[in-house]
């Protein structure tokens, strides 16, 4: 898909499992579970969808995935798999290396979205996946990782965050910045603080990269909020402010862990927000 200057393309990153319940918060299994069937530990697939554009003299990564840094027993707890799907396979389909990556958005330090921006080298080093690419992370965000919190210090892994901070290729945002021409950075505070969703755009479309404000297509349902979130009642209204705005303005949401409908448009039906068409990336 071409969007203004930059031709945008899903980079799927792999797949892997996360509790259920945690995904849905109240929303009763019976819900939620013939669409997202659990394993027998009641873990539901999840894919590591991102997002790459190519254009305007810069390729963009928007997230990373989880990564291979973990051990065999962080794997097993994840059922992290990439036997069909990984980030850098995925990446050099699309004819990109490692270092032809000039930006790399993060949306937020939680180890699925930021593992894959390091890696350990043959010396067993940690080292920039993406040796040539600026980082940009959120001042606030960067301030909560660091305070490891005991909510969701589990996420925040310092084998994916120090060596970031230490090659000098971050630059910390502070709020929402037009980044590039075409490429908005909002800011979300109800998943965790200082989510950057990403909003790319043209005169004829938008597509915003809504991060885990909106993982799945099913949370596009108002009251189906994740019990991983910070302030649930701040994400029932940011929802509602994004999505009225995505309905009026006709824009694509993409769904970073959503394996069979990464991104889709919007619509107002009489029970509330609705997904509508998928949109093919």
């Amino acid at each position: 898909m071409d969007i203004g200057k930059y031709n945008v393309q899903l980079i799927d990153a792999g797949r892997y499992r996360l509790d259920g319940g945690a995904m849905f918060g109240v929303v009763p299994r019976t819900l939620w579970e013939k669409e997202y069937p659990p394993d027998e530990k009641n873990r539901i697939l999840l894919a590591l969808n991102t997002l790459l554009l190519v254009g305007n003299e810069h390729v963009i990564l928007i997230d990373t995935g989880a990564g291979d840094k973990f051990t065999e027993k962080y794997a097993n707890i994840y059922a992290i798999d990439y036997s069909e799907h990984s980030l850098l396979k995925s990446l050099n389909e699309h004819g990109v290396q490692p270092e032809d990556v000039t930006d790399v958005i993060i949306t937020h330090l939680h180890f699925d979205h930021v593992g894959g921006a390091t890696r350990y080298n043959d010396r067993g080093d940690l080292e920039l996946q993406f040796p040539n690419a600026i980082h940009y992370i959120q001042k606030r965000q960067l301030e909560w990782a660091q305070k490891r919190f005991e909510k969701d210090r589990a996420s925040y892994l310092s084998e994916n965050i120090d060596p970031l901070l230490d090659s000098g290729k971050v630059e910390i945002l502070d709020g929402p910045v037009k980044l590039f021409e075409g490429v908005d950075i909002l800011i979300s505070d109800g998943h965790t603080f200082a989510q950057q969703m990403v909003l790319i755009y043209d005169e004829e479309r938008k597509l915003l990269y809504a991060a885990d404000l909106i993982p799945l297509a099913a949370h596009v349902a108002i009251p189906w909020v994740m019990a991983y979130d910070l302030s649930p009642m701040v994400t029932i209204k940011e929802k509602k402010e994004l999505l009225q705005k995505a309905v009026d303005e006709n824009w694509m949401i993409f769904f970073e862990h959503d394996p069979r409908t990464p991104c889709a448009t919007i619509e107002k039906g009489e029970k509330g927000f609705e997904v509508g068409a998928p949109v093919p990336l």
